[in-house]
C-alpha cells in the first residue's frame, strides 16, 4: 500500500500507529504481543512512508517509538525468516534490496527522525535506530545486531557503513560479529545512544525534540541532514567547498534574515522553514 501522508491521525496507516501533533509526527510499531517485528507488508509501507515524507512540506520531524516496552524484535521469525528459507535467488534480492530502500529513504528525508526506545531493538529494528538522526534510550534499552545469530553476514541494510561511523571501527565489529547486546550504559559510552531516560519519560522527551527542531530553520536542519550524508564519501577539501555552498544557500533563505533582524530587535527568531 503506498501511504498517503495528512496532517492528523487519520493516516491510512496499516502496520503502524501513526500521529501528528504541530509538525511532529510519531510513528509506532504497534505489534507487543510481539515486541513489535517487521513483516514484509511493514517494510514496504515504511520504506514508502520515508520516501513520501521527502515531498512532505508539513511535517517537520518525525519520532519513531514502539509499543508496549519494546521498539522492535527485527524481522517476523514465522511471517519473514521462514518465508526466505524457501525463497529463490531473485526473490531474495529483491527483499533485501526493499530492506535496504527503507535506510536509504530515512536518510535522505530532510526531517530529522528521533528514535525513542525502550527494551528489545534487534536485527532490523537496530537498524531503524541506527538509520535515525538521534535515539533516546531507556536503562533497559537493549541493542543487538544478531544477523550473525541467525547464519546471516552483520552487513544488513547498510550495517558495515553505518554503525561504524556511530560506535567506531572496532566497536561496530565487536557488535556485526558477534550479534551480542549492546546495554544502555554501553550504547550512552560508545555514542550509540544520545541520551538515557527513565521509560516514562523516553517518548515525551523524543517528542520534545522532535517539536524544537520542527520549530526551528528546517530548510537549514534538512541541509545539515544531508551535508552529514554526502560527506561521508568527501575528502576534507571537498566536505569544505560543499559546505560553503550549502552556506551561502541557507544564507538566501528568508529564515536567516528572520535570525538577524530577531537578534537586533533583541527577540527570539520565529522560523518558518523557508
Amino acid at each position: 500500500m503506498r501511504t498517503r501522508l495528512h496532517r492528523g491521525a487519520e493516516l491510512m496507516a496499516e502496520n503502524f500507529l501513526w500521529q501528528v501533533v504541530g509538525n511532529v509526527a510519531t510513528i509506532t510499531l504497534h505489534r507487543p504481543e510481539k515486541k513489535n517485528p517487521l513483516t514484509f507488508e511493514s517494510y514496504a509501507e515504511l520504506r514508502d512512508l520515508f520516501r513520501d515524507l521527502a515531498h512532505d512540506s508539513e511535517i517537520n520531524a518525525v519520532v519513531i517509538t514502539g509499543a508496549g516496552g519494546n521498539f522492535c524484535s527485527g524481522g517476523d521469525v514465522h511471517e519473514i525468516i521462514g518465508p526466505l528459507t524457501r525463497m529463490t535467488m531473485p526473490e531474495l534480492l529483491q527483499f533485501t534490496r526493499m530492506t535496504g530502500e527503507l535506510v536509504k529513504f530515512m536518510r535522505a528525508c530532510p526531517q530529522p527522525i528521533i528514535a525513542a526506545i525502550e527494551g528489545v531493538c534487534a536485527g532490523a529494528g537496530a537498524m531503524l535506530a541506527l538509520a535515525s538522526d538521534l535515539r533516546y534510550g531507556t536503562p533497559g534499552s537493549k541493542t543487538a545486531f544478531l544477523f550473525t545469530r541467525v547464519g546471516l553476514a552483520g552487513c544488513d541494510m547498510g550495517a558495515c557503513t553505518l554503525l561504524p561511523r556511530v560506535v567506531g571501527q572496532g566497536r561496530a565489529a565487536d557488535l556485526l560479529y558477534t550479534g551480542r547486546v549492546l546495554s544502555a550504559d554501553e550504547g550512552l559510552q560508545w555514542g550509540f545512544y544520545n541520551a538515557i531516560y527513565p521509560s516514562e519519560e523516553v517518548l515525551v522527551r523524543a517528542q520534545e525534540m522532535a517539536a524544537r527542531l520542527a520549530a526551528g530553520p528546517t530548510f537549514a536542519h534538512a541541509m545539515t541532514k544531508k551535508m552529514l550524508h554526502q560527506e561521508w564519501a568527501m575528502g576534507l577539501d571537498e566536505a569544505i567547498e560543499a559546505e560553503a555552498q550549502a552556506q551561502a544557500i541557507c544564507m538566501q533563505t528568508r529564515d536567516f534574515r528572520r535570525a538577524y533582524d530577531a537578534f537586533v530587535a533583541k527577540e527570539q527568531p520565529i522560523f518558518k522553514g523557508d
